[in-house]
């Protein structure tokens, strides 16, 4: 019964976080502590009463497999790039820790449970890596972190199908628990009980986050052929991209044509090789029914006023089913095709893997080049999304009047009166304008007193909308206004502002 002495030891870690502050603090971090330890001692206690009984003896093992850790390597070198530049990843560090601790504990009982042997390895750390990737919930509501870390095991223990005559799980693991949360927080609307939307925002803050991601997956590509999957996916976005481009003159995904987050998504969470097609054939399927939709669950999001950063969250599971279903399509393909498409029925070897990851290497430097990814994509700057507002777009309005409303609250006074002013003229919203107005005022800018004077007044133009006073950002608001998806500005200089402004746009600057 030794064995059990490792969920006893990772009681015992999990118990020392009740001492921390920040979780005796925080009600619904502690009881969430206090449940998990007294789960596992519950459950190996019982485990161990049963064994006993029946003179059953348990075993543990430690295995090192090649896919583990090669993912714990990328996954792990992604957070820590991430986590030099968002100070908020350092401080979720413990939390990492925790869900690793569980992780270990759940699993081993799953496995001694069911079948009296545990083989651990690193393959809780890239699972758990990925789950932190994408979502994280907040201190009152931390249960349904640990809820996912059960539901990753429960899914990997319970949810599996025989495949080439043997017992796999069908799910992601990670992408299952993941996407269970995202339907859950869509269907209640409750979103901001998690960071959800901070984490994929500051994901693009640390420089070249897309060469990152793309160094860190190219090991796997090499090894796994799992490029197979991300090409046709990345190819699929950027050509919907392109064209919703040409076709109204602004950009699907807002600040890039690929978000930084499911650039992430194609690299490191829909590509495990465990729950996707065997064959190059049903992988490339894969690719293109991936990349179809994360399009497709972004316009959904969109349309039901949801947020759209779970788009690459939704497909995962969906895909995961169709797998077997995709590798006999290859095959049909395979036979009714020329031999190009007849060899892609069984996985590539060492030469075609090298070739794939080539052909994406090419395209991702093309597409760097080009401007379609990296860090100074134009559709991360205001005066762009201002501009197609004024020939008449109203999402590019829309968005409008969520880059003012940010840059309101963070101190603007400019951006408030612009914001009250962009009230007024798609809603005729008097109401809301004036206590943008107001907020302007308090900030000492000019024009939005003057216009919350007009708007008491009762003056003909204002009630249709017209008249109201505007100008340009002050000076010591350019910090603010000027700032992309990139994360804060820190330049101070009033020349070096202003010609980061005629870069970023803002010809009102006398560029």
């Amino acid at each position: 019964m030794r064995p059990l002495l490792l969920p006893v030891a990772v009681a015992a870690g999990l118990a020392a976080y009740l001492l921390l502050p920040s979780v005796r603090g925080t009600p619904g971090a502690f009881w969430t502590f206090v449940a998990a330890v007294a789960g596992i001692l519950v459950w190996t206690g019982w485990l161990f009463a049963s064994r006993r009984r029946r003179s059953g003896s348990l075993t543990l093992e430690f295995v090192l497999r090649t896919p583990h850790w090669m993912q714990t390597l990328a996954q792990g070198a992604l957070l820590v790039w991430w986590g030099l530049f968002v100070d908020i990843v350092p401080l979720w560090a413990p939390m990492i820790l925790a869900q690793l601790l569980l992780a270990v504990a759940v699993e081993g009982l799953f496995a001694w449970t069911r079948r009296g042997r545990y083989t651990a390895g690193l393959g809780v750390i890239p699972v758990i890596f990925s789950v932190n990737l994408f979502l994280w919930f907040t201190g009152p509501w931390f249960f349904f972190q640990f809820a996912m870390v059960v539901l990753v095991y429960a899914g990997k223990e319970f949810i599996r199908w025989q495949l080439d005559g043997r017992s796999r799980h069908i799910f992601n693991p990670s992408a299952l628990a993941l996407s269970v949360a995202a339907v859950a927080l869509i269907a209640t609307g409750s979103t901001e009980i998690t960071f959800g939307i901070e984490i994929a925002q500051s994901q693009f803050i640390p420089p070249q986050m897309f060469l990152v991601i793309f160094l860190a997956a190219v090991p796997a590509q090499l090894i796994f052929g799992v490029a197979m999957m991300t090409v046709p996916a990345v190819l699929t976005i950027m050509g919907f991209g392109l064209l919703y481009h040409s076709l109204t003159g602004i950009y699907f995904f807002y600040d890039a044509f690929i978000p930084v987050s499911v650039f992430l998504g194609l690299h490191l969470l829909f590509t495990d090789p465990a729950t996707s097609p065997r064959s190059d054939g049903g992988r490339i399927l894969f690719g293109l029914i991936y990349g179809t939709g994360v399009v497709t669950s972004a316009a959904m999001l969109d349309g039901i006023g949801a947020p759209n950063f779970y788009d690459k969250l939704l497909p995962v599971p969906i895909l995961n089913l169709l797998a077997p279903r995709l590798d006999r399509a290859a095959n049909a393909l395979g036979r009714g095709l020329p031999s190009l498409v007849g060899r892609l029925q069984t996985p590539g070897g060492a030469r075609r893997r090298v070739a794939t990851v080539g052909i994406w290497g090419t395209a991702f430097a093309t597409m760097s080049f080009a401007g379609a990814i990296g860090d100074n994509h134009p559709g991360q700057y205001y005066p762009f999304w201002r501009d197609a507002c004024e020939t008449g777009s109203e999402r590019a309005c829309n968005y409008s009047g969520v880059m003012l409303q940010n840059f309101c609250d963070l101190g603007s006074g400019w951006a408030c009166n612009e914001f009250g002013v962009l009230l007024v003229r798609l809603d005729r919203d008097f109401v809301g304008a004036g206590g943008e107005f107001e907020r302007s005022c308090r900030r000492e800018y000019g024009p939005g007193c003057q216009n919350l004077q007009l708007l008491a007044t009762g003056d003909a133009r204002i009630a249709q909308g017209t008249g109201f006073r505007r100008g340009d950002p002050p000076l010591a608001e350019l910090p603010i206004v000027l700032m992309g998806s990139k994360g804060p500005i820190t330049e101070r200089d009033p020349e070096a502002l202003r010609t980061l402004g005629c870069e970023r746009g803002w010809e009102e600057l006398g560029c």
